[in-house]
């Protein structure tokens, strides 16, 4: 997902889902910001909706009205082929009324984001008794990343551009949401090498991007030679939520 600068998302658009499966581990994720958004015949807004599964997943599960953006006009044709009203803009200028949702979500998309000015934004179009909801990945455990071995500047890299729970709580009362809290949610998960393999050689994840490339292109042949038939590694969540 993307809603800063577009960066490569429009060349990741085609092949988005299959390299994000929905799985029991997605269902999770989506069971607890439901649960911690309040998100049930809510008005909602997804920043960073990428395809638009979570917004069409919200509408039809838990009848919210969903609106949507991103950065990506790629992603948000995509969003839109499946019924999600979704418009292509940044997520430091959002195009909607002060106060006009109940609910804004952010899954896997903040370390894409000026923090402060897109928070800042989220906390104008919020209802009073609103609420922010985020979901990104624990910097804590970068270490554990599964191409991290191959990849030595990953976890490096990836602490810069993911904020730490202290990061968001930081982050929220900023904007104006000093009232936080926050969750961790652990999953374990297995990859098929074939499948691992592919998401390296096709760049599926915007890290790779900011390698070098000797770096990309030395991880890339050790992962050809190195990796297993089958690796399981942990995803460690943050699921922050923030009102005023």
């Amino acid at each position: 997902m993307s809603a800063g600068g577009s960066g490569g998302f429009d060349g990741r658009a085609a092949r988005y889902e299959e390299h994000r499966p929905v799985d029991a581990g997605w269902w999770e994720v989506f069971d607890r910001i439901v649960a911690l958004g309040q998100l049930r015949g809510r008005r909602v807004l997804e920043v960073g909706c990428g395809t638009g599964r979570l917004a069409e997943a919200l509408a039809a599960r838990e009848g919210s009205r969903v609106f949507a953006v991103d950065a990506s006009a790629n992603m948000v044709e995509e969003a839109r082929r499946r019924g999600v009203n979704a418009r292509h803009c940044r997520a430091e200028a959002l195009p909607f009324k002060p106060a006009w949702f109940d609910t804004v979500i952010m899954r896997m998309v903040v370390h894409l984001l000026d923090r402060g000015r897109a928070l800042a934004e989220a906390a104008r179009v919020l209802a009073a008794d609103g609420r922010v909801v985020i979901a990104t990945e624990d910097p804590a455990s970068f270490d554990q990343v599964w191409f991290s071995p191959y990849f030595p500047s990953v976890p490096r890299i990836d602490r810069e551009r993911f904020p730490s729970d202290e990061a968001l709580r930081t982050d929220l009362a900023a904007a104006g949401l000093p009232h936080v809290t926050i969750e961790k949610l652990r999953q374990e998960r297995t990859i098929p090498r074939a499948r691992a393999l592919d998401l390296i050689d096709s760049r599926a994840y915007s890290t790779f991007d900011l390698l070098t490339p000797a770096e990309y292109r030395a991880g890339a042949a050790r992962a050809q030679a190195e990796l297993p038939d089958e690796l399981s590694y942990r995803f460690d969540w943050l699921l922050a939520v923030g009102s005023r």
